[in-house]
């Protein structure tokens, strides 16, 4: 017997990577992650190589069942080796592992909130030709045909998600016409990265059917239009035991070149859609604070009530990539609540 296997993986496009795929038939019953094998592409092609060395590796590193195809056939996520098996430049998920790896005593876990914004003949979904929209106000989570717009493709999505048996938490309609967000998590780092990239490479996937594009630019319509982020969940064991755990996380990103280290890495374009207005803080300014989503982060309320639970990074964008934002976080978080003894 065969089976279809598609080779999913991220390629060197900058600022901001793009998702590659290609089809591998298999002989033989489908088996776990181990039975499959590497593979090549052209990395002169993907922006990952010379034409005169062009050939790179798929290291699998995360399956699941491919529901579009169905049957026997998975989807299969690599990352990218150079052909000496080692890490190649654009591989962001070897960094991440060593600090999972070396932090993993305090169970680290996070919940990521992807937001995407679909097209159609070059302008929103939603968006009428050559003008705009009433007023955002009544689109975040609506209903009707007069303020949603897209929904028969973000069910379609949401059931692929759920076939593929990813972490999918929720999904809802966001602040500007054809906007949208889906939750993946809680899940540790590797776990949630890997699964938000194969959401994404999906949510592409189930759009074309629909003849539809999403796109996870932070800014997609200038002017007085919420731009679209990617807020980062994160806790660990102590955080989620006591509320000193949670300040320390907190103020550990604001402290010396914290802020800028992380917002450089938080995705292509930050400065166009972290501007103070929308719902999100200045770039150049860090804060935190209780229930306040003009923050750079959020303490949840309920959080504060109880004294334990977790912190929301308000600044990643959609674009951000979640191998990056989920290794800053931990670093960051983690060798602080390791200093400070709350662990």
């Amino acid at each position: 017997m065969t089976f279809k296997a598609e080779y999913i993986w991220i390629d060197g496009t900058a600022p901001t990577a793009k998702l590659r795929s290609k089809t591998k038939i298999i002989t033989g019953a489908p088996g776990g992650l181990d039975t499959l094998p590497v593979w090549g592409f052209d990395g002169s092609s993907t922006n990952q190589a010379e034409g005169h060395s062009s050939d790179c590796v798929l290291k699998p590193v995360f399956t699941c069942p491919d529901p579009i195809r169905g049957g026997d056939d998975v989807l299969v996520l690599c990352e990218v080796l150079d052909t000496d098996m080692a890490p190649h430049p654009s591989n962001t998920r070897a960094a991440l592992a060593e600090v999972a790896e070396r932090y993993a005593a305090q169970e680290p876990v996070f919940g990521i909130e992807q937001e995407y914004t679909f097209f159609q003949d070059g302008h929103p979904l939603g968006f009428p030709k050559g003008g705009f929209p009433a007023p955002q106000g009544g689109y975040y989570c609506g209903v009707g045909a007069d303020e949603i717009f897209g929904r028969d493709v973000v069910e379609a999505h949401l059931d692929n998600c759920l076939k593929a048996g990813l972490g999918i938490s929720g999904i809802n309609a966001e602040v500007m016409p054809g906007q949208w967000e889906f939750q993946v998590g809680p899940l540790a780092p590797l776990e949630v990265s890997d699964q938000l990239w194969v959401a994404r490479w999906l949510l592409y996937r189930t759009a074309e059917d629909f003849d539809v594009a999403a796109t996870l630019d932070p800014k997609p319509v200038k002017g007085d239009w919420n731009g679209a982020g990617a807020h980062t969940n994160f806790s660990t064991k102590a955080m989620r035991e006591g509320y000193d755990a949670i300040i320390t996380a907190a103020e550990s990103l604001g402290e010396g070149s914290k802020p800028l280290d992380h917002v450089k890495n938080y995705g292509a374009g930050i400065d166009d859609r972290l501007t103070g207005l929308h719902e999100t803080a200045p770039w150049n300014e860090y804060s935190y604070g209780v229930s306040n989503r003009g923050a750079s982060v959020r303490i949840p309320w309920q959080v504060e009530k109880d004294g334990k639970g977790y912190i929301e990074d308000r600044r990643p964008n959609a674009n951000v990539d979640p191998y990056v934002v989920t290794r800053l976080l931990v670093d960051t978080c983690c060798a602080a609540l390791e200093k400070a003894g709350q662990v």
